[in-house]
Formats: structure tokens, C-alpha cells, sequence
């Protein structure tokens, strides 16, 4: 029974729509009427400025951090894996309960789940997206070579299910972005302004 009411818990707080909610508080503005239509911090950059962008991200990043110290935090770490705990706020936050299940492609979110459990890979991650977003403006692209270079960093913890999971979250992520790959390969992914 604990173990559901964690996992329940961490699909919850990664079913919460930061982008739908800063958007329409803050702004007035449905971003999913917007842009590309996705949650995500990206769309959210594009429609409503960096500043909603910025906090939309760090949101989404927490909430793969929050859910995988949850068991931590409840003290049934020894009951069930931090690691699944996050993967389940990363299906809430692509599918999420509070927004139709329509919600973004579990890229900071899968990042907070790093920042939770292997922060030293989060911190390489983050400066490898950001290398990448500089030469290529592209953060479709951008993410799914940091998604590509995580998992394979992750072979060298020993880790089998960190490995996993990046191996899952990878999966989540290039998959979901299959209509940027085919845009970038047609010339019509937007590239960003600000970097």
C-alpha cells in the first residue's frame, strides 16, 4: 500500500502543468494555444519570455528532484527505488491528470531526477545541453544529444538501474521529439534568439 501511495504521489507532482498554470496566473495566456502547443519550459520560453521560461524550467526540474527524494523523505527508501519513483513524476509530467494528459517531452524533469539521485551527472548534463543549445541553437536538438551522452555516461557508475533509467528516460525523450527531428531535417525547427 505504500509503495502505490508513493508512486501515486510522484505521478501527482509530476502531473503539475507549470507551464499552464504560470501561463495562465501570471499572464493570461494558454500556452498550449500557443507556439508548439507543449507544456514544456521551451514553448513556454517562446510564448511568455525568458522569465516565465526560466521558472517553468527550474518547476519541471523539481519536480523530478522532489519525486525521487520522496521515498527519502518518507523513509520507505528501503522499500521502493528513488529511481522508479522519479521515472513516475516524468510519465506525470508527459502525461499529466491536470492538463488533459497532454503535457511536455520529459526533458527537465528527467533532468531533476539526476539532480536528485547522481547531481554530479546533472551538473555534466547541464553544461553539455548548454554547449550544445550555443553551436546549434537548437533545443530539440540540444536535448536529445544531452539524453544520448547521459546514458552514456551512466555506464561508467556501474549503476544498473541508473543505467536503466536513463535508458527509459532517453528513450522518453528522443521519441517524443520525433516531429523536431523531422523539422530539423525539412529546415523549419525554430531556433532560439537568446543564446
Amino acid at each position: 500500500m505504500i509503495i502505490f501511495f508513493v508512486l501515486l504521489l510522484a505521478y501527482l507532482i509530476g502531473s503539475i502543468p507549470s507551464g499552464l498554470w504560470i501561463g495562465k496566473l501570471f499572464y493570461g495566456v494558454d500556452i498550449r494555444e500557443h507556439g508548439s502547443g507543449n507544456l514544456g519550459g521551451t514553448n513556454t520560453f517562446r510564448t511568455l519570455g525568458k522569465k516565465a521560461g526560466l521558472v517553468v524550467t527550474i518547476m519541471d526540474v523539481l519536480k523530478g528532484t522532489l519525486a525521487t527524494i520522496l521515498p527519502s523523505l518518507l523513509g520507505v527508501d528501503h522499500i521502493v527505488h528513488p529511481l522508479l519513483v522519479g521515472t513516475i513524476a516524468v510519465v506525470g509530467h508527459m502525461f499529466p491528470i491536470f492538463a488533459g494528459f497532454k503535457g511536455g517531452k520529459a526533458v527537465a524533469t528527467s533532468g531533476g531526477i539526476l539532480l536528485g539521485y547522481a547531481p554530479l551527472i546533472f551538473i555534466g548534463m547541464f553544461v553539455v545541453f548548454f554547449f550544445s543549445l550555443y553551436f546549434s541553437k537548437y533545443v530539440s536538438l540540444s536535448s536529445m544529444i544531452t539524453a544520448v551522452v547521459a546514458l552514456i555516461a551512466s555506464f561508467f557508475t556501474n549503476d544498473w538501474p541508473l543505467i536503466a533509467v536513463i535508458f527509459v528516460l532517453a528513450s522518453f525523450i528522443v521519441y517524443r521529439h520525433r516531429a523536431n527531428i523531422q523539422r530539423i531535417k525539412d529546415g523549419t525547427e525554430p531556433k532560439i534568439k537568446w543564446l
